[in-house]
């Protein structure tokens, strides 16, 4: 099991995308941010379904919904919550080794995929704007907790956000604010890992 979860993070680092100094994100990439977040937030369509729901509704997330079920999570994600869940696209998968996300993918790696998944999960409902809001109160930098006890740090980069992971890997938030009965899904662009 130690040795799939090695694959997979080390797979992450090699492969996770490399960004200069949050200190780059200066007041312009924020407004920037700001104003793409309250774009999405006034495009954002009612809610028709729980977390999982939308998921399974959305191709993009195909490989996530797959996960989520042999990780035995539907139900929990199906729950009133609520949930953020910073969802990583199927692209974002792609970036594991075939070989390696088949292994998580089995009953034996079910508590390492659980562990996974459970660290792109936050209790509570945090759209864009409010994580905006949450990294210009840090001055610069947010820290928020996952469902799976780690911590994941959001940081404003080039007008995007940005979150790493407790090894430095760091992913893009490529959508937001995709709504849902029991909470909200931000789409990022590489799966990040647990410590």
């Amino acid at each position: 099991m130690k040795t799939i979860f090695g694959l997979v993070a080390a797979s992450a680092l090699v492969l996770a995308a490399c960004n200069s100094s949050a200190d780059e994100a200066a007041t312009t990439a924020e407004a920037s941010a700001e104003s793409t977040a309250a774009a999405s937030a006034a495009a954002t369509p009612a809610a028709s379904g729980t977390i999982v729901e939308v998921a399974q509704g959305n191709g993009d997330f195909s490989t996530l919904v797959s996960a989520v079920q042999a990780a035995g999570l539907v139900e929990t994600l199906n729950g009133a919550g609520p949930f953020t869940i910073f969802a990583p696209t199927n692209a974002a998968f792609e970036k594991i080794p075939a070989e390696t996300l088949q292994g998580l993918l089995t009953p034996e790696q079910r508590d390492t995929l659980t562990a996974v998944l459970t660290y792109h999960v936050v209790s509570g409902r945090v759209d864009a704007a409010t994580l905006i809001e949450q990294i210009q109160a840090g001055g610069g930098s947010a820290t928020v907790t996952t469902v799976q006890g780690g911590e994941l740090t959001a940081r404003v980069v080039e007008g995007g956000v940005v979150l790493a992971d407790a090894a430095g890997n760091q992913s893009r938030v490529v959508q937001t604010d995709v709504a849902a009965s029991n909470g909200v899904i931000h789409a990022i662009d590489t799966v990040v890992l647990p410590g």
